[in-house]
């Protein structure tokens, strides 16, 4: 077998996730702190199932409900991104929420499409370049998925309004208490 004079660099850098983690956009690692028995659930869909189509471009494109549980101690603040990941054009963003304080542990349905919520949660832009959630429109064909991260954090962050996904990634790296995900997928046969 061959290999270039590096292979040993790239198999390093590959077995660390760096390559996955810093190269290709993908979310951060968590710091390490402690293991991760935080819970992200909703009462509109469950892990891998079909998300409603009201929280849909089909439908009333509303955010849907999310609860979460365990957070880890020392927790400060909270941060959610979800995105589709089977996007045509490569990862979508649909909703960037952080600032959700440390006593949040829910998402209402519906949550307003404003810079700001009542709570001082700030809400950033999505791939459709609008404020707040987006909700799954793909294209005719399989389905997609759509995964809900939260991310535990031991800061509160200092973004504005209008952050995008990647503002987010590189504010919160090095800061990752705990991080949990719901996936739920979407189809469109027309």
């Amino acid at each position: 077998m061959r290999t270039n004079r590096y292979g040993w660099l790239l198999a390093g850098i590959a077995a660390t996730g760096w390559v996955a983690g810093n190269l290709a956009g993908a979310e951060p690692r968590q710091t390490g702190k402690e293991e991760s028995t935080m819970k992200l659930i909703s009462v509109a869909f469950t892990e891998g199932r079909p998300i409603p189509a009201n929280h849909t471009c089909d439908g009333a494109d509303a955010s849907p409900p999310l609860h979460w549980s365990e957070a880890p101690a020392g927790t400060r603040s909270f941060a959610l991104i979800c995105d589709d990941p089977d996007a045509p054009v490569g990862t979508w963003v649909h909703w960037v929420i952080y600032g959700l304080p440390a006593t949040a542990v829910e998402l209402p349905e519906m949550v307003a499409p404003t810079e700001s919520l009542p709570n001082g949660a700030k809400q950033g832009l999505n791939d459709f370049r609008r404020v707040g959630y987006g909700g799954p429109c793909p294209p005719p064909g399989g389905p997609h998925r759509y995964y809900f991260k939260l991310y535990a954090l031991d800061t509160e962050l200092p973004l504005k309004p209008r952050a995008t996904k990647l503002d987010l990634l590189h504010a919160m790296a090095g800061h990752i208490l705990a991080e949990t995900q719901l996936m739920g997928t979407y189809q469109r046969a027309r």
